[in-house]
């Protein structure tokens, strides 16, 4: 009985991030045609260890990502050893207020680009497990597997910094940063 159980549970976690996971693996520079593998092999992981499964449906999703993460990181070391890890940004801009023109909307991606690629790795990987991902501070935090507290640092300092990337390259001077040092 617990068996049927554990298999619908499982099926029904399936069902409810499968495309989402493949949204993150391949948000994280993964090519979609490998993504699907990465997030089998994460489904595969989750069945290997159903009774680590958490039951609630966030920490359920939050824990697949948490697995895909680390898969994905080791297929890349594996794959490019030392090669940085890039998020396509490009289209994704979405712009409130008045519709801007083309020109202006070009100008402002490119802006986020840039303001973007001076993040370190660490910096734009909280900001898209918030933004793009949706996961909660607790959730992305266990993603990263670090405490929920330095989380929120992180993520407060990556805002910081890509607001100030962003107002520099609004007045047409970026900051001469580097994405390596230390990550706070």
């Amino acid at each position: 009985m617990t068996e049927i159980r554990d298999r619908q549970r499982y099926e029904a976690v399936y069902a409810r991030t499968y495309t989402d996971l493949v949204r993150f693996v391949v948000r994280r520079g993964c090519p979609s045609d490998q993504a699907e593998d990465v997030v089998a092999e994460a489904f595969a992981v989750a069945w290997r260890r159903l009774a680590d499964l958490p039951g609630d449906s966030g920490e359920a999703r939050a824990w697949l990502f948490g697995i895909a993460r680390r898969l994905l990181v080791a297929k890349q070391r594996a794959d490019t050893r030392g090669h940085e890890l890039s998020v396509r940004i490009a289209g994704q801009v979405a712009v409130e207020g008045p519709a801007l023109a083309h020109d202006d909307l070009v100008a402002t991606s490119v802006d986020l680009v840039q303001a973007w690629n001076r993040l370190t790795p660490a910096h734009q990987e909280a900001l898209s497990l918030s933004v793009w991902e949706g996961l909660t501070g607790a959730q992305a935090a266990q993603v990263l597997g670090i405490s929920p507290l330095a989380f929120r640092i992180r993520l407060s300092r990556a805002r910081r910094v890509l607001m100030r990337n962003l107002v520099a390259a609004d007045s047409g001077r970026l900051p001469m940063t580097s994405k390596g040092g230390s990550v706070r």
